[in-house]
């Protein structure tokens, strides 16, 4: 495996013309939260509305929208119907539906602050199934597809023109991959990343210090990111970035390639911005004192530095 090429990111990075607006990037859906869990969604959105996505939608608890329009006064919310302990219930699947003929989504995200309620976790079975939409897929999205491997080979078989990107740590991998230990992930993340994504017909990114991008025939290296990324909700971050790049890539146009090749792109490219922003936080607070806030802000230098 090597490195991703600066002209193969460079490649997935959408341009800005004079007589461009909000539409020609695309409309990113980042579906999360529960009670208690209201960071996770806001950090991915956050960390869409940095990546030059048109639009973000925050789909989330119902009792939860208010304090979330809030916090993220660019984005839009969405309010979710909830069970009594605050977590999405699948019966969702319809209101997402509905809001989908009138704000055309591009891309959905599921799974930052999900949690791991019963019918969150079908919530998450129902909405790959019933909204045609590319998916990123991460956190408890992807223990509730580890939960029922089979069930979830078929949904991913069936989606055919509309891959995911999976978004594992190794803990989450050793998962979906149905083994008793993360130490074999650990010992051989190449592989384990190109399993997945061949089995599950989508595109990995194994976080991690060198993450692994695959799309199950060939894989690449991410080279930012170091320690300054260890920290609670930097995954978040990724979600939510990732969503907002691959949204710009298919709704502009501007990237010529194939659904599973523009998936790959975005991700790569997802990767190595997150880990320079990362990077970036590190050297101006040290690794010991940035946050996942920091890196969202460190953003705009992380473009900077790739497009030069």
């Amino acid at each position: 495996m090597a490195a991703s090429s600066l002209s193969a990111l460079r490649r997935a990075l959408i341009p800005r013309l004079p007589d461009d607006h909000k539409g020609v990037f695309g409309h990113a859906l980042i579906v999360g939260g529960s009670r208690g869990m209201l960071g996770a969604p806001l950090l991915s959105t956050r960390a869409a509305l940095r990546s030059g996505v048109g639009l973000v939608t925050l789909a989330l608890p119902r009792s939860l929208q208010d304090a979330a329009a809030a916090a993220v006064p660019e984005a839009l919310t969405l309010g979710l119907p909830e069970s009594p302990t605050g977590s999405i219930e699948s019966s969702a699947l319809a209101v997402i539906q509905e809001a989908l003929q009138s704000r055309r989504f591009t891309v959905v995200a599921i799974g930052p602050g999900l949690s791991l309620a019963p019918g969150a976790q079908e919530f998450v079975f129902s909405l790959l199934e019933g909204v045609s939409l590319p998916a990123v897929v991460d956190a408890d999205a992807l223990t509730a597809l580890a939960g029922a491997a089979k069930r979830a080979r078929e949904i991913f078989a069936g989606r055919r023109s509309l891959p995911c990107v999976f978004t594992p740590h190794a803990g989450e991998m050793a998962r979906c991959l149905g083994l008793h230990r993360t130490a074999a992930v650990l010992k051989n993340r190449g592989a384990s990343a190109m399993k997945l994504a061949q089995d599950w017909r989508g595109v990995c990114l194994l976080k991690g210090r060198n993450s692994v991008v695959s799309d199950g025939r060939e894989s690449a290296i991410n080279a930012t990111g170091g320690p300054s990324l260890s920290k609670g909700g930097s995954g978040d971050v990724l979600t939510g970035l990732l969503a907002g790049l691959w949204a710009q890539m298919i709704a502009s146009g501007r990237f010529k390639g194939s659904p599973m090749e523009t998936a790959f792109g975005a991700a790569a490219l997802g990767a190595h911005l997150h880990g320079m922003a990362g990077d970036l936080a590190g050297r101006a607070l040290g690794a010991w004192s940035t946050t996942a806030s920091d890196v969202i802000d460190n953003l705009p230098q992380a473009f900077k530095k790739l497009s030069r």
